[in-house]
């Protein structure tokens, strides 16, 4: 499992490097906008340039970013929306209200999308079905910015139950979590309706096979059989489908940020493409690649644990 495990985070780390290559290089290649200001002083636009070796070839240009990263892990500054502070702190200052946003979007999404794909599964082909499937297709195919501006528009205006906006200054976790009530229930539609419909079309097919047709004739219910037998068997394409819902979440939650008025990294990252302060734009792709990488890496010990011929064949 150790030779399993460390495979893959080598994998990561490989990656990774190469994402934020791709990343410098290509966001690189765009105007640096700071350096056209005419209110900044020629000088100090000289004297800036210099230290952050802009002045230089591009390849010069990588060499001191990744030698930054290796010797001092510093990636860089701000050159426009916070001048002279390194990267990760502006970041740092932004990830709560996204850590929070992120997570428990999916945290609520997992729990009530196996709930609604198992009752789905269960009352296959009945009106509980039809009901879920139809809302289902209904969350897969809207976008969570539309929800975003419904959900601000029935409880806000409508019926004011939730703010119209997040509140920087709540003063606990509780009013905190008020605040991204809406936001948080606009990014884990997609997620719960996805999950259930993976769910669903696993356990009607692996409730049909042979083996769950023998813990039947052992006396098992349905329900007892599948929550015994055919759950675990179909949690391999479940996890599978995790992937993909965390990146859709992350970038989902950029849009949903920036209606809700949620000061997180996504409105940061577009807010620093926009000023074309290129550090603070890799710093957040960086960030954005590094937390989809370590869900894969998550997934895939995970499919090992699951299922222990995934495993096996891992190591050869």
């Amino acid at each position: 499992m150790l030779k399993y495990i460390l495979g893959r985070f080598g994998a990561m780390l490989l990656t990774l490097f190469l994402v934020m290559t791709l990343s410098f290089l290509i966001i690189r290649l765009m105007p640096m906008s700071l350096f056209e200001n005419p209110e900044v002083d020629p000088v100090i636009q000289k004297l800036l340039e210099a230290e952050m070796h802009l002045d230089k070839p591009m390849v010069v240009q990588y060499y001191y970013f990744v030698k930054g990263i290796v010797t001092e892990g510093d990636f860089g500054r701000s050159v426009k929306i916070r001048p002279g502070m390194e990267v990760f702190k502006v970041l740092a200052s932004k990830i709560r209200p996204t850590v929070l946003l992120n997570v428990l979007s999916l945290v609520i999404a997992i729990p009530l999308g196996i709930i609604a794909g198992t009752v789905a599964a269960l009352r296959n082909n009945k009106l509980t079905d039809t009901i879920i499937s139809f809302l289902v297709v209904i969350f897969i195919s809207v976008p969570s910015f539309v929800f975003a501006s419904l959900l601000q528009y029935a409880f806000t205006f409508l019926w004011p139950l939730f703010p119209t906006l997040y509140d920087p200054a709540a003063p606990n976790l509780a009013a905190t979590l008020h605040s991204l009530a809406m936001p948080i229930i606009a990014l884990a539609l997609n997620p719960i309706a996805t999950i259930a419909r993976y769910l669903r079309g696993e356990l009607i097919e692996t409730m049909s096979s042979e083996y769950l047709l023998l813990a039947r004739t052992k006396g098992l219910t349905r329900a007892q059989a599948t929550v015994r037998h055919a759950f675990r068997n179909s949690l391999v394409p479940i996890f599978n489908a995790i992937i993909p819902l965390i990146t859709a979440i992350m970038g989902g939650s950029m849009v949903v940020e920036k209606i809700f008025a949620v000061p997180g990294i996504g409105g940061q990252l577009i807010e620093s493409i926009l000023a074309g302060d290129h550090f603070l734009t890799v710093a957040g792709l960086i960030y954005y690649s590094a937390v989809s990488l370590a869900t894969i890496l998550i997934v895939d010990i995970s499919y090992g644990l699951i299922d222990p011929r995934i495993r096996v064949g891992g190591t050869k």
